[in-house]
């Protein structure tokens, strides 16, 4: 959590977000008002959000990592966009660190050249569209970082992402996948295209899949940036 997002907690009068991401931040709510509904209620919490705005209060809406990359960002401004609230109400989108550069971290630099991030979730986005994404960033030889790899009724999707990246790129390049990045019970695991499967991995994962320059060097990660060393 960076510092600017700890002020915004401690000056809200009212804190909304996804209950799993409310219990991450219980130490820093204390007594104030709670809005928080499960997994596909988001435009009901966001709504109420905007409601409370509305009325004089001052309210922090959170996501995990960054409100703008798959957070809740876009979702509250389309919602005060539709209800003609933008520039009535003042808004502040406060960036936080998503789980690729978090990831990227532990992992060593496999970020350090152009990369792509993915979300393997069709909740909201047609398949197809995901298969032609992954297609086209693995043709492109991206360093590619999966979002939402899989969860208990998704399974497949990594499987055919996979069956892609070995389309146009070699079975020996480097994979890390972290879970739970920068929280209690982090696990980090560094392999290969070609075993990547044979570890387990769920929504709390993010998997990053090098390009054709990434190479394992002892406990890291990295992509060259083109440096003469």
């Amino acid at each position: 959590m960076s510092l600017r997002a700890r002020d915004a907690l401690a000056s809200a009068d009212v804190i909304a977000g996804y209950i799993t991401y409310i219990d991450l931040i219980r130490d820093y709510i204390g007594n104030r008002k709670i809005v928080s509904t499960g997994m596909t209620r988001e435009i009901e919490r966001c709504r109420k959000a905007v409601e409370l705005a509305s009325s004089g209060r001052r309210v922090a809406v959170i996501s995990s990592g960054d409100p703008g990359v798959y957070g809740m960002a876009g979702l509250v401004l389309e919602i005060m966009e539709a209800e003609g609230l933008l520039g009535v109400i003042p808004v502040e989108i406060i960036p936080g660190i998503t789980s690729a550069t978090a990831s990227a971290a532990k992992l060593g630099a496999p970020l350090m050249h152009d990369f792509a991030v993915i979300s393997l979730s069709d909740l909201l986005t047609p398949w197809d569209t995901i298969e032609q994404r992954l297609e086209a960033a693995a043709q492109a030889d991206f360093v590619i970082v999966l979002y939402n790899p899989a969860s208990k009724k998704r399974t497949w999707q990594i499987e055919k992402a996979r069956e892609i990246f070995l389309r146009h790129k070699p079975p020996a390049t480097p994979v890390g996948i972290v879970k739970n990045a920068a929280r209690e019970a982090e696990r980090l695991i560094i392999t290969d295209l070609q075993g990547m499967l044979a570890h387990p991995v769920d929504m709390l994962s993010t998997v990053i899949v090098g390009n054709r320059s990434t190479r394992r060097a002892g406990d890291f990660m990295i992509t060259p940036r083109g440096y003469q060393v």
